[in-house]
């Protein structure tokens, strides 16, 4: 396991924290280290037609060793790291053969990665912990899934009689800020289907996501001297509270689990002439999500009446944009992918673990693009944050779980019609 964990903390020790501020693709420059990186060692490691676009998406093919025709399929994950928590001067730390007790990430600081807090910790006793210091979040989401889609096509290309189709490998910047599959060139990739890894825990096989929208709410208001206000002061910011207080109060992310969709409040900035609300709507079902679009255009309408007389326009100007959809409607079609990973999980032993995502991936952005795309986990857990780590046996478990998809493939005896691989 030392070749992961070497490769993995060479891959985290690279700052590329992405920014949703940018308009540039990559949106930051320090992206292009590691995807360079990458490029050099996918070659390194003798896989074929290894290319990195100008705006460092990388693509890379591992053949066929099988005389017969088989679907390619691919494995995507993404390089940069969330902008929520600093990805700078990350410093892993190695916790062997772990005890179940409080790991302390930053003595000087007091901060401690706990399972009575983080009780999936206990999960991992005995296993091999990578954690962070406590000041940085890790990287594991998704540098967990690069490391394992590397070493699986290393495994491969060294181990010939491991039959396989030809695969496909896609690493892309931006993901975490919503632009991962912006880009992604789905005709180039030329993949009957993919996996992302970028699940959390060991067995999570995921096709199903939210619909996603988000809000950007405008207030107007009129400012009067607060001593001669009365029938006058219209206060742009109590409008946008009484606004969310329209809301479903126990519809945020923090009251819902599961299939529950939410709405949730992200921003709001803004004075007595105007403020500004942002949030975002979440849903699986499709019905539900129109549903609670049409309930911010109910509140706008009601509240521009309310002050229609006073302000003499609209107070309250709305802007909703869809973000992305539920994979769902196209993995359903091919449901035999998702079939695939899960016998792949069951023979190594791993409990698969199906559940909706709630949240997005590249993969749902790619299946609407026509690359049906589920997610496979690739093991780290508290994402985002300090409290970031990763077990080194999962990442390999995500290994072996790459390998048996490419040795069930190459079987082809799952195939139905609707399955036939397209020509190449």
């Amino acid at each position: 396991m030392q070749h992961i964990i070497d490769r993995f903390i060479s891959y985290v020790t690279i700052d590329t924290e992405s920014d949703a501020s940018s308009q540039t693709t990559p949106s930051t420059a320090k992206q292009w280290d590691l995807a360079n990186k990458l490029v050099e060692e996918l070659k390194t490691i003798g896989l074929q037609d290894v290319i990195i676009d100008d705006k460092a998406y990388i693509m890379a093919t591992l053949p066929s060793n099988v005389d017969h025709e088989v679907p390619t399929i691919g494995f995507i994950s993404h390089f940069d790291t969330t902008p929520d928590f600093t990805g700078a001067h990350v410093k892993p730390q190695i916790i062997p053969n772990y005890d179940g007790k409080d790991i302390i990430l930053n003595a000087e600081q007091n901060i401690i990665l706990s399972p009575n807090y983080f009780k999936d910790l206990l999960q991992y006793k005995g296993q091999t912990l990578i954690t962070t210091d406590g000041t940085t979040l890790l990287g594991a989401d998704d540098k967990a899934g690069i490391t394992e889609i590397v070493t699986a096509m290393e495994f491969l290309i060294n181990n010939p009689d491991i039959k396989h189709g030809k695969i496909r490998i896609g690493f892309t910047p931006d993901e975490e800020i919503g632009r991962g599959a912006h880009h992604f060139d789905v005709e180039k990739f030329a993949a009957d289907w993919a996996y992302t890894m970028d699940g959390s825990q060991v067995g999570e096989l995921e096709y199903e996501n939210f619909n996603a929208a988000g809000a950007k709410i405008t207030f107007k208001g009129k400012s009067v001297h607060p001593g001669y206000a009365k029938g006058k002061m219209i206060n742009s910011l109590l409008i946008a509270n009484d606004f969310i207080n329209e809301l479903p109060k126990d519809e945020t992310p923090q009251d819902t689990r599961g299939y529950e969709g939410f709405f949730h409040v992200h921003h709001l900035t803004g004075s007595i002439e105007e403020t500004t609300l942002e949030l975002i709507i979440r849903d699986h079902n499709k019905k539900k999500f129109e549903k609670r679009k049409d309930l911010i255009g109910k509140i706008t309408k009601k509240f521009n009446k309310q002050f229609a007389k006073q302000f003499g326009e609209d107070i309250v100007i709305t802007e909703v944009k869809d973000q992305y959809y539920n994979m769902k409607e196209k993995v359903l079609p091919v449901k035999h992918i998702v079939d695939i990973a899960e016998s792949a999980m069951k023979e190594l032993g791993i409990k698969p673990l199906i559940k909706p995502i709630r949240g997005g991936t590249d993969g749902c952005q790619l299946s609407y693009k026509g690359l049906p795309c589920p997610n496979i986990f690739a093991g780290g857990h508290n994402f985002h944050g300090k409290y970031e780590y990763v077990p080194v046996e999962s990442m390999q478990k995500a290994v072996n779980v790459i390998v048996r998809i490419a040795e069930l493939t190459a079987k082809g005896n799952y195939l139905k019609k609707e399955a036939t691989p397209k020509s190449r």
